[in-house]
């Protein structure tokens, strides 16, 4: 047998041991690849998310968020921020959520699609789509003073398997899906909006917003823009900038990132265990071969290396599994979960592969060495004599 033939057959004398070795450290891959295209996913889509929409800053109530469930703000600030410098175009928005007994809560649940709290709703007039990052519309919009017609997301559409002429029952009302859109934003292509007056009356908040899309002007700052908001409405209004939302999520981001290399680490150190172990009886139980192959010329160098190599092959074939586990798992998950696999494409970026060979590989290294180190230290003469 050749010696690449001996350091892929060996390992597998032992077809337990090396099994329950593989499969210890298959995990740890498989929680690393799977984390990573999660994490990945997520990413990308809130990427997509902040780059998607023209408005730069959201004006909500003060002390609350905009996504603050049941939070809404006199609709005569979307006029009076107009003045102030640097603003070029306002939009007031009210967000709901579609209750399927027909009632007016703003945070009521439904089992009708949209996601993790129910089918979100968002009321705006049809003029100032743009600003949601609603540029075009498959068919036609909502006129502002209609009382059932509404356009929905594409990613909701196909979920609820509805189309352009179809009807959907939204607060116990029948209305009319004129078009359909697609932003990029996770969260809007996964709703419907429709005009901001008839949101208002289902929801009876006559005169209300949750928040207030602002446009800035070419050659102002979005940073001072903001503040301007805040100081002439001082414990009335708060503002948030894209910048802000990116800063928030890139914190996120960055301690699912560390979670992530805590994983490895502990992945690296609980596998390079096993394959010690692994490895050492391996070399107690090969003794008198490893004598005999010291006695017929083989360097200690070789030894290493044939050890090693074995040690290599096993932690690679679990980079194997672990990845084929995680990306099977992942999409398995998210197929049988609509609601989180409409938010989450889940990423394939050759990095997380990468990382994953990377750990593997180091599992193989550290826990061959030493064992290998040993098995080349042997004295043919005493292995010979081994029983």
């Amino acid at each position: 047998m050749s010696f690449l033939s001996l350091v892929v057959k060996n390992p597998f004398r032992n077809k337990t041991r090396s099994s329950l070795a593989i499969v210890g450290i298959a995990i740890g891959i498989m929680v690393i690849v799977a984390l990573g295209m999660i994490t990945g996913g997520l990413e990308n889509s809130t990427q997509s998310t902040l780059k998607a929409g023209s408005a730069e800053i959201t004006v909500s109530q003060a002390g609350s968020s905009e996504m603050q469930s049941g939070q809404t703000i006199n609709q005569s600030y979307v006029n009076d921020l107009l003045p102030l410098s640097g603003v070029k175009t306002t939009a007031g928005i009210l967000r709901a959520t579609n209750t399927s007994s027909g009632g007016s809560s703003l945070s009521s649940n439904t089992s009708q699609g949209g996601g993790f709290g129910g089918l979100s709703i968002t009321g705006i007039d049809s003029d100032k789509l743009s600003l949601l990052g609603v540029d075009s519309v498959n068919g036609t919009v909502f006129t502002n003073d209609s009382t059932g017609e509404v356009i929905i997301g594409k990613t909701e559409a196909e979920s609820l398997n509805k189309t352009i002429g179809d009807t959907i029952n939204l607060f116990g009302q029948n209305f009319t899906i004129k078009g359909t859109f697609e932003t990029g934003n996770f969260m809007m292509d996964n709703g419907i909006v429709m005009p901001l007056s008839t949101l208002q009356n289902l929801t009876s908040n006559q005169d209300k917003v949750s928040s207030i899309l602002v446009k800035v002007t070419d050659n102002a700052n979005v940073t001072t823009v903001s503040n301007t908001i805040q100081d002439s409405y001082p414990n009335q209004l708060s503002t948030s900038t894209a910048a802000d939302q990116a800063n928030r999520i890139n914190q996120g981001l960055g301690f699912i990132n560390t979670a992530s290399w805590a994983i490895s680490l502990l992945a690296i150190f609980i596998g390079a265990v096993g394959v010690i172990n692994t490895m050492i009886m391996t070399v107690y139980e090969r003794t008198r071969e490893i004598g005999v192959l010291k006695a017929v010329g083989w360097k200690d160098i070789r030894i290493l290396s044939m050890i090693l190599g074995e040690s290599i092959v096993l932690t690679l074939l679990a980079f194997v599994a672990g990845t084929l586990i995680a990306v099977v798992g992942v999409e398995v998950l998210l197929t049988l979960i609509p609601s989180v696999g409409n938010v989450i494409t889940p990423s394939f970026s050759i990095y997380i592969f990468l990382r994953a060979f990377a750990v593997a590989l180091v599992v193989g290294i550290i826990g061959g060495l030493y064992p290998a180190y040993r098995a080349s230290r042997l004295s043919p003469t005493e292995a010979l004599r081994y029983e």
